[in-house]
This record gives C-alpha cells, sequence and structure tokens, in this order.
C-alpha cells in the first residue's frame, strides 16, 4: 500500500531561543501523490505555529517543499530540521517567489503586430505553394516512372478509389441536388412571378445547375468527403510509418497510395457533375410540377430547348480541373503529418479548407474565362 505523508501538531513549548508556540511535525514522504488527504487539513489548522519540523520526512519533491514553505508563510513559522534535499527546494521556491519579473511575453504594439502577422501569413502562403508545386513535380515524376513501366501501375487500387469517390457517393450527392434544385426553382420562380416571366424557371434551372451548381457542389461535397478521407488515411500512415516501410522495400508511396486517388477523382468528378445536375434539373421540375403549372416532362423537354450545348462542356471541363484540386489537397497534407495524432486532424482540416477555397477561386476564373471565349 502507498506512503501517504500525515503531520501532528505538538503541545506549545519554548526554544533556545525563546520562542514560544507548538511545533508542526510532517512524516513521511512529502510528494505530490502523496499530500492530498492532508491538503485541506493543513489549511484549516488556526493554532499558533512557531516550527515546522522535517526531521521525519524520509523523501520530498518540488511540491512537497512548496507545502511546507507555504504553511510557513501563513503561520510564519520557521522550518527546521530539514535535510539537505528538502533544504535546497525550499531555498529554490522561496528565491522564486521573491522574483518579480514578467512571465508573459510583451505585446508589440499594434501598428507593429499587424504588419508581422500579415507577413507571416504571406511567407506562409508562399512557402506553401512552393511545398504544394514540388509536390505536384513528384506526381509528375511517378506518372513518368509508370508510363515507361505500366505494368506497376495498381488497377485494382484506382477501382476501387473510384467505387469509394464516386459509387459510394451517388446517394448524397444525389439528395443534395434534388434538393438545391428545388430551392433554386422556388426562389426564381418568385422572382420572374413579378415580370410574368415564370416560364423562364426553366431557364434558370437548367443552365444554373448544368454550368455552375452541379459541377461546384459536387466538387464541395466531394471535398468534404474523399479529400478528408484521403488525407486522414495517408496522415495515418505517415504517422504509423507504413510509408517509410513502402520506400524501404522499394515501392513509391505516390506511385501506390496517391495517383490512384487523383486518378479516381478527376474520372469521377465530371461524371457526379454531371449527374448532380441531372438530378438539381429533375428536383426543379418537381417542384414546377406542383406550383407552377409546368407539366413535369414537359419541363424536362424544354431544358433540351433553352440549354445550349456549350454548357454541358463548361461543367465537363471543370470536373477534372475541380478534382485534380480535391485529390492534390487532400494526398499533400495527409503526406505533410509528421508528429503526432492531433496533427492528423488538423491537416485534415486543412485539405478540406484548402480544396473548396481554390475550388471557389477557380470557379470564378472559370466563369470569367467562358464569358470572354463566347460561352458566357
Amino acid at each position: 500500500m502507498r506512503a501517504l505523508a500525515d503531520f501532528t501538531i505538538e503541545p506549545e513549548a519554548v526554544d533556545s531561543g525563546g520562542k514560544g508556540g507548538a511545533t508542526l511535525a510532517f512524516t513521511g514522504p512529502m510528494l505530490v501523490s502523496s499530500l492530498g488527504p492532508i491538503d485541506q487539513r493543513l489549511r484549516d489548522i488556526s493554532e499558533p505555529i512557531a516550527r515546522i519540523d522535517l526531521s521525519a520526512v524520509d523523501r520530498i519533491d518540488t511540491v512537497g517543499a512548496w507545502t511546507a514553505w507555504r504553511v510557513s508563510q501563513a503561520t510564519g513559522a520557521e522550518i527546521v530540521n530539514c535535510r539537505t534535499e528538502a533544504e535546497r527546494l525550499i531555498a529554490a521556491i522561496s528565491r522564486a517567489d521573491d522574483n518579480t519579473a514578467r512571465i508573459d511575453a510583451e505585446r508589440l504594439p499594434l501598428l507593429q503586430r499587424v504588419p508581422e502577422r500579415v507577413g507571416d501569413t504571406m511567407i506562409g502562403l508562399g512557402l506553401g505553394t512552393l511545398q504544394v508545386i514540388g509536390f505536384l513535380g513528384q506526381v509528375v515524376q511517378a506518372t513518368g516512372a509508370l508510363l515507361r513501366r505500366p505494368s506497376d501501375f495498381r488497377g485494382k487500387a484506382l477501382v476501387h478509389q473510384m467505387e469509394l469517390v464516386g459509387v459510394n457517393a451517388l446517394g448524397i450527392i444525389a439528395l443534395m441536388s434534388f434538393l438545391v434544385g428545388i430551392v433554386i426553382a422556388q426562389q426564381g420562380a418568385v422572382q420572374l412571378r413579378q415580370f410574368g416571366a415564370e416560364i423562364y424557371t426553366v431557364n434558370l434551372v437548367g443552365r444554373l445547375t448544368l454550368r455552375e451548381l452541379g459541377i461546384l457542389m459536387t466538387a464541395i461535397m466531394v471535398a468534404g468527403r474523399s479529400g478528408s478521407a484521403f488525407a486522414a488515411q495517408l496522415g495515418t500512415m505517415k504517422l504509423t510509418e507504413e510509408i517509410d516501410a513502402m520506400r524501404t522495400i522499394g515501392v513509391s508511396p505516390l506511385a501506390a497510395l496517391v495517383l490512384p486517388r487523383m486518378l479516381a477523382t478527376m474520372i469521377m468528378m465530371p461524371l457526379l457533375g454531371i449527374y448532380s445536375a441531372a438530378v438539381g434539373i429533375i428536383g426543379g421540375a418537381f417542384l414546377s410540377s406542383l406550383t407552377l403549372g409546368i407539366p413535369f416532362f414537359t419541363f424536362l423537354a424544354r431544358i433540351q430547348e433553352v440549354v445550349p450545348l456549350h454548357d454541358v462542356w463548361v461543367g465537363l471541363v471543370k470536373g477534372p480541373v475541380f478534382g485534380l484540386i480535391v485529390a492534390v489537397s487532400g494526398c499533400y497534407q495527409g503526406m505533410q503529418v509528421k508528429t503526432n495524432a492531433e496533427e492528423v486532424g488538423t491537416r485534415t482540416t486543412a485539405a478540406v479548407v484548402m480544396a473548396i477555397f481554390t475550388v471557389i477561386v477557380l470557379d470564378a476564373f472559370f466563369a470569367v474565362f467562358f464569358t470572354e471565349i463566347g460561352w458566357g
């Protein structure tokens, strides 16, 4: 059974110096693990204490020394019969209490602090961009090696990732797209009704879903679903040194882990985008048949008349680019994990944020670009 510290209060006596008062005598080990039961009792002492006797203390640590010193400061008692270790610790604690130096860093002025923070952020962005470019260079190098030796390509891994990224996401993307189509049709009809142009709800739903929202919402959903999974999977493998083991046996982690995920996402993203747009149109047709008096199949037939073919190509062109961004973000952040399990969560969050931000920025670029070439 673990020994605990204890104390007794000896009756009042007069020492050789003529100082009267009771003696507080500690016994046993004065350690952090053994002082808990007597702490409240020490705080409840009300009688005058003249001396604190540590002669019966066989072991002491910093917490024990601080306890004796605290009682001494509170009662004005003198600590006597200290062993060398206890005396050294109590002296160190008493010196630390007299230290009046600041224990927190002095805060810089606002006009200096803000530019410094902005500068650090910009330097971090620049270094991060260079690292991503370096990662893409490694991917290109691994792709070149696979082109020279096609037999090393892991086809089963590609099919498996296509299933995880594409097939398993059909349900959630269908639900999201159907509801988004309903919202677009309902809100568009409310605004167009003011001008007696409710029939143009078909144009709004068709062009918006095929050109923008279908592929954009799909990319955001895949980033949150598959991009985060890529980062978490690769980060965990990096943390458990599985990736280092692959390098040791001569297997390229980029060829075995990264390339299948990137190709699967690039292949499935345009397909999921078209699927999402189609389900969104069905959602708009469903609402229109209920509230606008436009028959369901008439709505779908009207889509073919009012939506130009290049809107479909716009969505298809965006698909592989958005898929590449999502896959690169997830794989890059996963491969950057180095220290502990907490970093896996941090990198997973960073992968999702990085992918969604880049996708939205590129979508704005595509909107301007296609307008300039006459596909607006």
